[in-house]
């Protein structure tokens, strides 16, 4: 049910909105950005409670953010039409990150590609396998999310993940996907997904230049721990010996 109560601050909607336009976000509790926002569809009614109860609920911003429809109804003073300035903010967020990558080398811009990967898989509650589709100039051509798990695994196909890159005409792929538990390190069947990826790939000759695993604020690289590199090398060898 949406917000229902009188405005208990007059104009404090508008101070709200004036704070923002003359400063942005510094100052701002975080209650008060999902309050800002929740006003974008509240019309004349105060939405301080509804905003402090679903931080409440959630922990975080981040985690009302990734909140789903229907959780985030389940909050009072929360309701279908009044979440639309909660969940459009976010996909603007994501989209506006994607874009900051396409037709860049993500190779020379791993902040963005980071921030881009950080924010829009690594406070999903499941594990979510992206991949980066590049041209010859490893130029982003586009971003898609192939494969969602369980609480613990993915199940990943190479098949697909080569269809999609033959669709995309991609030259090379970067693979990235979250740990929910927060913990990057890789497990043995992350490792042998990725021996099976880049040797998919390099049998038609797509290059896989890197896989990222995404966990609280820090990440594992494939490429920078020398995994990509040494199943090259493997690849090569098995091809030479057949």
């Amino acid at each position: 049910m949406e917000c229902v109560e009188p405005h208990k601050g007059k104009g404090h909607r508008e101070r709200l909105r004036k704070k923002f336009l003359a400063s942005g976000l510094s100052g701002f509790h975080d209650y008060e950005v999902i309050e800002l926002l929740l006003t974008l569809a509240t019309p004349r009614k105060d939405c301080k409670d509804a905003a402090k109860a679903s931080l409440k609920r959630f922990k975080t911003l981040q985690g009302v953010l990734e909140a789903s429809p229907a959780a985030l109804c389940e909050v009072p003073g929360i309701g279908p039409k009044n979440l639309l300035g909660i969940k459009l903010i976010k996909a603007v967020a994501d989209r506006y990150l994607e874009k900051r990558l396409i037709h860049k080398d993500p190779l020379n811009n791993s902040g963005e590609l980071f921030d881009y990967l950080y924010h829009g898989i690594r406070e999903k509650s499941r594990e979510c396998f992206t991949v980066l589709f590049l041209d010859a100039k490893n130029r982003v051509l586009a971003t898609e999310i192939l494969f969602e798990g369980t609480l613990t695994a993915s199940s990943v196909y190479p098949r697909e993940v080569i269809l999609a890159a033959l669709n995309h005409h991609a030259a090379a792929l970067i693979f990235a996907h979250n740990h929910p538990s927060g913990d990057p390190d890789p497990s043995p069947e992350d490792i042998s997904i990725t021996r099976q990826l880049i040797f998919a790939c390099r049998a038609i000759g797509i290059t896989v230049h890197e896989h990222l695993i995404i966990g609280d604020n820090r990440y594992f690289s494939f490429a920078d721990q020398g995994y990509i590199a040494r199943m090259n090398r493997e690849f090569d060898i098995q091809n030479k010996e057949s």
